[in-house]
């Protein structure tokens, strides 16, 4: 036995008698019983308790082990986290988000804090002939395709999916009234539309997850009749169907009943303090033709307006499956929107956070060249998430083939989120990510909402800016030849160079194709979402896209 292992313990209970005797004696140390016998009583519980063998072999200093384990990521944030590590957002995108959301300077002195000859490096290329600063009303995109009635003009840069539930009821009226007041749009997420949704009537686009919660019958199926009600709001703008989230794809969900409250279960249409459960998979449909007629149910009974779908990609034939169902039936969404598996969410499986999915470059880019190479990409906008923050990274997506994009996160920090990353213990510090009343009393709606305006306006004007440096008069115009990557020390490449982009309608040409995506493209499906020869039909297969 090392007795220096107890010598704390050794220490503490010598003072204890030690002072207890001296009180006998009226010494003046008296007021550090309590501290002395406080710290002997725990270092005694730690030598007889069984849970933790550190606290066993070092009564009361083995505590610190918790102690430091519980202050290391707000020491990392505030003192020792460099301004581009990214955990996962890095101080300098923090900094930038909160800079233009209280529309203070963002300009940054000195030159860049980036090694420009890293590997990865990217920027977009200057014109010698800038063009001038589009108007800010040009930086919007029209959603609606040949079989829409109601077509929608959505701005370049929107809330992403964050359900009420996730988010506290302040943090919805305050993202809510900042998308009334920028003039872009608010997705409800999947735990459906709240009166907090509703209240500053900004422009919601209602998402439609695999529990249809707000369009359920009780037993958990689509109830058409509660989807009509909901869907003919004017504050509803599009419908969107997730299939996955890129944070979490093919994982479903389940809210305990005890936290299943009268006033949730009345916006999901669930019954109180039941578990209110969220299936990995639709029940509505079960193929990809089945899922293009359920887009013609929704649009018709919604009165024609925008219906697209969510998704973060998987395996390539079972998109491509979505597509060949489109050209069979004649049914087309009005928007795609790809979430990228950096996408986050208030909680999943470290698994799936880390190791599932396709990131929103591919998948976004995957989707594109589908489209296009069946010869429907210009009825089908493309919308693409993933850790959205600025302009560049705007930019970076639209040039891989995004017509619009969405962000979650980024918005959360307009809101004052400091990435404590503690969205699932229901503590958030800020009030954004909890149902703590008291907690969420500390997010002043009106200030929130006019940050996040803010935040969304001088990022579009920075696009606006960006792309004029470049030559670019509209952002349709922008392509991937404007865009470029170092991919060595001593090389750079376009992205023009570095991806692969098919030609319109390549897809149902005969001959020779691309062995990526000609190969998928034979696999898929339109009556099934799986391909039975998918994955031997890879094997030996080098993959490009």
């Amino acid at each position: 036995m090392h007795i220096s292992r107890f010598s704390v313990l050794a220490i503490c209970l010598v003072a204890t008698v030690a002072v207890a005797v001296g009180m006998v004696w009226e010494s003046d140390l008296w007021p550090l019983l309590p501290v002395f016998a406080a710290l002997s009583a725990l270092g005694l519980y730690d030598l007889s308790q069984t849970r933790h063998a550190v606290r066993r072999n070092y009564p009361i200093i083995g505590n610190f082990r918790w102690l430091f384990e519980a202050l290391r990521p707000e020491l990392r944030q505030y003192l020792f986290e460099s301004d581009s590590e990214a955990t996962p957002f890095s101080r300098s995108q923090r900094s930038l988000v909160y800079a233009r959301a209280k529309r203070e300077s963002s300009e940054r002195p000195f030159g860049t804090l980036l090694d420009v000859y890293s590997e990865k490096y990217e920027f977009i290329a200057p014109s010698l002939r800038p063009a001038p600063v589009a108007d800010l009303s040009m930086m919007r995109v029209n959603i609606g395709g040949p079989q829409c009635r109601q077509p929608y003009s959505a701005s370049l840069f929107n809330i992403s999916a964050m359900s009420f539930g996730s988010l506290s009821a302040n943090a919805i009226r305050a993202l809510n009234r900042g998308a009334k007041m920028g003039g872009f749009y608010h997705d409800t997420g999947e735990g459906g539309i709240s009166s907090y949704h509703r209240e500053a009537g900004g422009d919601l686009v209602w998402e439609i997850g695999s529990g249809y919660f707000g369009c359920r019958t009780l037993d958990g199926h689509f109830d058409p009749e509660k989807f009509a009600a909901q869907a003919s709001s004017p504050q509803v703008k599009m419908i969107e169907i997730k299939l996955s989230q890129g944070a979490k794809p093919g994982h479903g969900g389940i809210l305990p009943g005890p936290k299943v409250t009268p006033e949730i279960a009345e916006i999901r249409g669930v019954r109180v303090g039941v578990d209110c459960v969220s299936p990995a998979a639709h029940t509505a449909f079960d193929t990809p033709v089945g899922m293009m007629h359920f887009i013609a149910r929704l649009r018709e009974l919604s009165g024609g307006k925008p219906v697209g779908f969510k998704l973060c990609i998987g395996h390539p034939w079972e998109f491509m499956g979505i597509v060949k169902a489109m050209l069979e039936t004649g049914i087309l969404p009005d928007f795609i929107v790809v979430d990228g598996a950096e996408g986050g969410t208030g909680a999943a499986p470290l698994e799936f956070t880390d190791h599932i999915g396709t990131p929103v470059r591919e998948g976004l880019l995957m989707v594109h060249n589908t489209l296009v190479g069946a010869g429907l990409r210009e009825h089908i906008r493309i919308g693409a998430a993933g850790k959205v923050i600025s302009a560049f990274d705007i930019a970076s997506l639209m040039a891989t083939g995004a017509d619009y994009t969405n962000a979650g996160r980024g918005f959360m920090f307009a809101l004052g989120c400091i990435q404590s990353l503690s969205c699932n213990t229901n503590k958030c510090p800020v009030g954004v990510a909890t149902q703590d009343a008291s907690r969420q009393r500390a997010l002043v709606v009106p200030d929130k909402a006019e940050r996040v305006a803010n935040f969304h306006n001088s990022t579009i004007h920075a696009l606006a800016e960006m792309l004029a440096a470049a030559g670019i008069e509209k952002p349709s115009d922008l392509g991937p030849q404007h865009l470029v990557r170092r991919v060595s020390q001593s090389e750079i490449r376009l992205y023009s160079q570095i991806h692969t982009f098919l030609k319109p309608g390549e897809l149902l040409e005969q001959g020779e194709q691309h062995p990526f995506y000609g190969l998928s493209w034979k696999l898929a499906d339109a009556h099934s979402f799986t391909a039975e020869k998918g994955y031997s039909a890879f094997n030996d297969l080098e993959l490009t896209r």
